[in-house]
C-alpha cells in the first residue's frame, strides 16, 4: 500500500464540506479526527492553527496541505476535504482553496512528515490529479486518485 493509503482511510475523506473559513475547516478536521482516530479535537485544531500562523499551507492551484506535529499523535494520520465553495487560504497564487489534505504526525517524526508532504505536493502539482479530485463523486474515487503511485 502507498504511504498516502496507509494514513488515509475512507472515513477520513469528506466531499463538498460546507465551511466558510480556514478556522471552520480546522474545527471540522478536529471533529473528524476525534471521531475517527481518537485524537482530541482541540489539540488537532490548535496544532493546525498554530502551524498556519507561521505561514500559509496553501500551495496554490486551489490546494492546501495544513499539517503539523503533535504529542497526541502516535502515528501519521491524514484527512482529505473538498469544500463546497473555495476558501481564502493566503495561497501564493492568491487563489482560494477547495482541495485540502490535513496531515498530522507524531512530534518527533520529521522524516516521515517530510516524506508524506513531498508525496502530496507531487500529487497536487499535477493538473490531472487536481481535476480528477474536483470531479470525483465518491470518497472511494478520491482515495483511489490519491493512493495511485
Amino acid at each position: 500500500m502507498s504511504l498516502i493509503g496507509e494514513i488515509l482511510p475512507l472515513p477520513h475523506i469528506v466531499l463538498d464540506l460546507d465551511v466558510s473559513s480556514k478556522k471552520r475547516l480546522f474545527e471540522q478536521a478536529g471533529q473528524l479526527l476525534e471521531n475517527e482516530a481518537g485524537l482530541p479535537r482541540a489539540d488537532v485544531f490548535e496544532c493546525l492553527f498554530a502551524r498556519e500562523k507561521l505561514g500559509t499551507t496553501g500551495l496554490g492551484q486551489g490546494v492546501a496541505i495544513p499539517h503539523g506535529r503533535h504529542a497526541c499523535v502516535k502515528q501519521a494520520v491524514g484527512a482529505f476535504f473538498r469544500t463546497k465553495e473555495p476558501l481564502p487560504f493566503d495561497a501564493p497564487d492568491g487563489k482560494p482553496v477547495s482541495l485540502v489534505f490535513v496531515l498530522l504526525v507524531p512530534e518527533h517524526a520529521t522524516s516521515e512528515h517530510l516524506e508524506v508532504l513531498s508525496k502530496l505536493a507531487g500529487k497536487f502539482s499535477q493538473k490531472a490529479v487536481r481535476d480528477a479530485l474536483a470531479a470525483a463523486e465518491s470518497a472511494e474515487a478520491v482515495r483511489q486518485i490519491l493512493v495511485e503511485e
